[in-house]
């Protein structure tokens, strides 16, 4: 773990013989003498086995633990690690006699031979503990990353001691010695820890998408399976949201790449306490530029301006006509974030459009406002009369108007659908329409867009369509409406909000 080589047993390598006429080598230790203290010896403490550093003329110099002449002697190539013992544990191992070898390298004309001795009890080292007196020595005398080997000395293992078969002048760092310290000046204390970096944590892949509808092909950035090329659903295909008594649903349909639908619903209360709902519902016009966020921000700018007007007093009708101006000036605003780039690439593209209904229903009134032709039914509790309670910004809705055409064949045109009123930027003129009825039964307020009452065009077919117990249960309801849009074929987008109208007291004016 912490980089020292594991011991090895003192087998003296096999050196070639010197050549004939050749001078014994000198003793790889001075024969006994006064000790001389080492450069790295601090104060009180036993002399430490030198490292790299504390030879000199490339030649090992061992020093006993007791620091006395009579040290242990090592064999060229086989360094004696320090003894863990100071000198009061007893007197050294005596040396046992060894053969004779020497380094070609080391070799000095005139120099007599002396035989060379190793420890036979040599300790046993430790991965974790160091010699007594020997672990500051041991960090001391490692020389400092990257710093080259100097001439003669042999590659160290654990402790300092030499790694059997390297050669004596290596340029690979010593196997064993620290690297996390710096190599101290000379003379100077241990050298501080480098701080070790971290390795830096493994960020998991995100999995994949898997397509919803072949359950195999891969989904790539743009929503579409690899596979089978099917859309993936985003966040606005299908909303659904229950605010107190008020609850809507919107889907994409089957046809649409994305949902240009948008709504918002609320709750709050009248100036005395009485409590008013509120519904806002939006048709992004599809030919016109990012239709999709003309109508959230229209229904959600229309919504925020009702449910601040209304607590303060104003009359839910002049409440209802402020806030489709405020929807349109929001609309309006998406046409001055349009890129300039935008605009050379399709001029021909309208500004965002939408068109917008609402309804705010308070214990005995029903208010209703739009622009186009997104609708809002009044459907009794006993189903009788059912009223459509808008009138289409339509090419279709004009000439029935004009007396030109019966609905029946006005609506079956293809040009039946072609709004002529509409939020937006590039609106000939706003004309909010607004209108205020007294219901004299409870029942509640459909609104939706042409999605839905495309296959519930008449009050009568809009009445069976929903289910009898809407008002106790809005979100069921809605949710079986947008159901009928889909099983029609879900031509379109369809969005449809629900607001239950509370019993009101008898002499009530009808819608």
């Amino acid at each position: 773990m912490n980089g020292t080589v594991p011991p090895q047993a003192a087998v003296p390598p096999a050196w070639p013989p010197p050549p004939a006429g050749a001078a014994p080598p000198r003793p790889a230790t001075p024969p006994p003498g006064p000790p001389s203290p080492g450069p790295y010896t601090a104060p009180g403490a036993h002399p430490a086995v030198p490292g790299p550093h504390a030879a000199s003329g490339g030649h090992a110099t061992g020093v006993g633990a007791s620091g006395d002449g009579a040290s242990h002697r090592a064999a060229p190539g086989v360094h004696a690690p320090a003894p863990s013992g100071s000198a009061a544990d007893g007197p050294p191992h005596p040396a046992a006699p060894h053969a004779p070898t020497a380094h070609a390298s080391n070799a000095t004309p005139g120099a007599p031979a002396h035989p060379a001795a190793a420890d036979p009890h040599p300790p046993a080292p430790s991965a974790h503990t160091a010699p007594a007196g020997d672990a500051a020595s041991a960090d001391r005398s490692a020389p400092s990353p990257g710093a080259p080997a100097q001439a003669g000395t042999a590659p160290t293992g654990a402790r300092g001691a030499p790694v059997q078969g390297q050669p004596a002048a290596s340029a690979a760092p010593p196997a064993g010695v620290r690297l996390d310290r710096r190599a101290p000046a000379e003379g100077a204390g241990g050298g501080d820890d480098y701080p070790l970096q971290a390795p830096d944590p493994r960020v998991a892949a995100e999995p994949a998408a898997v397509c919803v509808a072949c359950r195999a092909g891969r989904v790539d950035d743009d929503g579409y399976c690899e596979n089978c090329g099917h859309a993936q659903p985003r966040e606005r295909d299908h909303m659904e949201q229950e605010c107190g008594p008020v609850a809507a649903v919107s889907d994409r349909g089957l046809r649409h790449h994305r949902n240009e639908d948008a709504f918002a619903v609320g709750t709050t209360a009248l100036p005395d306490g009485s409590p008013v709902s509120v519904a806002v519902v939006c048709d992004g016009v599809s030919s016109a530029t990012r239709p999709d966020e003309a109508s959230l921000a229209a229904s959600r700018a229309a919504n925020a301006s009702l449910l601040d007007a209304l607590p303060r007093g104003t009359h839910p009708q002049q409440a209802m006509h402020e806030a489709i101006l405020a929807a349109s000036e929001a609309v309006n605003a998406l046409a001055g974030e349009q890129p300039a780039e935008a605009d050379e690439h399709a001029p021909q593209q309208n500004a965002p459009a939408c068109t917008i209904v609402g309804a705010v229903v308070t214990a005995g009134l029903l208010v209703v406002g739009w622009v186009g032709d997104s609708r809002a039914y009044w459907i009794p509790v006993d189903r009788s009369p059912a009223v459509r309670l808008t009138e289409d910004d339509s090419w279709a809705a004009q000439m029935v108007a004009a007396g030109l055409m019966g609905e029946a064949e006005a609506y079956a045109d293809h040009r039946a659908h072609a709004i002529t009123g509409w939020l937006g930027a590039d609106a000939y003129e706003l004309e909010p329409h607004t209108a205020a009825f007294k219901p004299d039964r409870p029942g509640v307020v459909v609104v939706c867009t042409d999605g839905l009452w495309n296959y519930a065009e008449s009050a009568d077919e809009m009445a069976e369509a929903v289910p009898a117990d809407a008002a106790a249960r809005p979100l069921h309801a809605a949710r079986v409406l947008v159901g009928h849009a889909l099983d029609g074929g879900g031509h379109d987008n369809v969005t449809v909000a629900l607001v239950p109208f509370p019993a009101v007291p008898q002499g009530a004016g009808s819608a």
